[in-house]
């Protein structure tokens, strides 16, 4: 677990970004060589901790990929192990891959699929992250083909660096050694899952040039944000409060969603009922208040509400949120709210946050597509909110391009209720005074350590009593 770590040292590099990166480290005197001998001698090191020594085949393309194999042939071959190179092409003649190439003096192999299948192990320096098409015929064929684990350089060849898209034939790794920073592949599905173990290694970029990259894609951990301090002379309106807005047809909805504020960190949590629908929310936890007044009685500035979690997904849902929106209180839209919405996202504009799992996000703003990253940020961009798409890699971006990956959430959450206790938890913070972007990528990673704590058989009255636990971990400001 990635715990408090500055913004800079949590980004994502897209390939192009890394690209960048590395041009701007070579501008400012970094030798090029100097980094892929750094990056070779990290896949060597990994490999040396892992596996026993073994008959490698290392798949090397004409790239910086391929000259990363090469450097780290040579150690493995000095530390006693057997090993052979076969080259997809030589490298180009000048280049970095081919100073490495002409260091090596081992034995080269025709690149085959009967030679893969002769290896131990083999390592798959042939493309890179930044490869958007399918690999060659016999690049597939070959990896295919191999005779035990595969490693692989940045990412398994043909996975897309930027989209965790497979293409083409991808033969999945069982260790990836990437460098510098992770990329959006790697934590996307299913990039996640084809790359197998992931060990992102520090070749010496330095952080300069990261940051000249411009990369606005962050992985999501404290420290990308904090949760605020609890003043010493703070009341029960100071702490922020939230209105949970009911409907009498799906109270467990509302009531998920209002402990998860309260556990959240709000000092006063309504639900807002219908009049004469009251009574269906008041057995629920003595501390939690229900109140049949007008919506507008009870929203106004510095106030969070969640509109959606049981709510049908219809006009009168639509007039509700139009409501709040009006009122001027941070809105948190989810479910019926979202639906409600079903190709008209503009009736969203002015929320804070929604929190859309992919059917909702498709009905509201069109099929996701490949990139999910991209589509989030069109998303967020068109309706001025931050846009949470849940899933198991859920991605938060607001409107301004910002982004993270929540990547650490277990398949456990994936059961009834959970998103109203996401909803819930995201209206607490924004109570609490944390921007919306924030908020929003605060609320994923407590919720997603509060389903860790929670473990196998999960359900979501599991997760707000879970949530102080984990807030105690993040630290604040």
């Amino acid at each position: 677990m990635f715990m408090n770590q500055p913004p800079n040292a949590l980004l994502l590099l897209a390939p192009a970004e890394m690209a960048a990166a590395d041009a701007a480290a070579i501008a400012g005197g970094t030798d090029g060589a100097t980094l892929m001998q750094a990056a070779g001698r990290a896949i060597a090191r990994a490999i040396l901790r892992r596996i026993s020594p073994c008959r490698t085949l290392v798949l090397a393309g004409p790239g910086n990929n391929g000259g990363d194999g090469y450097v780290a042939a040579r150690l493995l071959e000095a530390a006693g192990w057997p090993v052979a190179v076969a080259p997809l092409a030589p490298p180009r003649p000048g280049s970095d891959a081919a100073h490495a190439a002409s260091l090596w003096r081992g034995p080269l192999l025709p690149f085959t699929p009967v030679e893969s299948a002769r290896a131990s192990l083999v390592f798959d320096c042939v493309f890179g992250a930044g490869l958007d098409r399918p690999v060659p015929e016999v690049v597939a064929d070959t990896l295919a083909a191999a005779g035990g684990p595969i490693v692989a350089a940045d990412v398994p060849s043909g996975l897309d660096g930027a989209t965790g898209q497979p293409c083409g034939r991808v033969a999945p790794a069982a260790l990836t050694v990437t460098f510098a920073r992770l990329k959006p592949g790697h934590l996307l599905l299913p990039g996640r899952m084809l790359c197998g173990e992931t060990l992102c290694a520090d070749i010496g970029l330095p952080d300069a040039a990261v940051v000249a990259a411009g990369a606005r894609l962050w992985r999501n951990a404290p420290g990308l944000w904090r949760l605020p301090p609890l003043a010493a002379d703070a009341h029960k309106w100071s702490r922020g409060a939230v209105v949970v807005v009911g409907a009498a047809a799906m109270p467990g909805a509302a009531r998920l969603a209002a402990a998860a504020a309260r556990r959240g960190g709000a000092g006063h949590v309504t639900i807002a009922a219908a009049p004469g629908g009251a009574s269906v929310f008041r057995a629920a936890e003595a501390g939690l208040v229900v109140s049949e007044a007008p919506l507008a009685a009870l929203l106004g500035p510095g106030r969070a509400v969640v509109v959606g979690p049981g709510l049908p997904p219809d006009g009168a849902t639509r007039h509700v949120l139009a409501d709040a929106l009006a009122a001027g209180a941070a809105v948190v839209a989810d479910a019926g709210a979202l639906t409600a919405c079903a190709g008209a996202p503009e009736g969203l504009a002015g929320a804070a946050i929604l929190t859309p799992h992919e059917g909702e996000f498709a009905r509201v703003f069109g099929p996701i597509g490949p990139d999910r990253v991209a589509a989030v940020r069109a998303a967020a961009r068109r309706c001025g909110a931050v846009v949470l798409l849940k899933g198991p890699a859920t991605v938060i971006a607001a409107p301004d391009g910002g982004a993270a990956i929540e990547a650490a959430a277990p398949p456990d959450l994936a059961t009834a209720g959970t998103g109203d206790v996401l909803a819930g938890l995201a209206a607490a913070l924004l109570a609490r005074g944390l921007a919306a972007f924030d908020a929003a990528c605060a609320a994923a990673w407590l919720h997603a350590e509060a389903a860790r704590r929670a473990g196998p058989g999960l359900i979501a009255e599991d997760l707000p009593p879970l949530l102080p636990a984990a807030m105690a971990t993040c630290g604040h400001d």
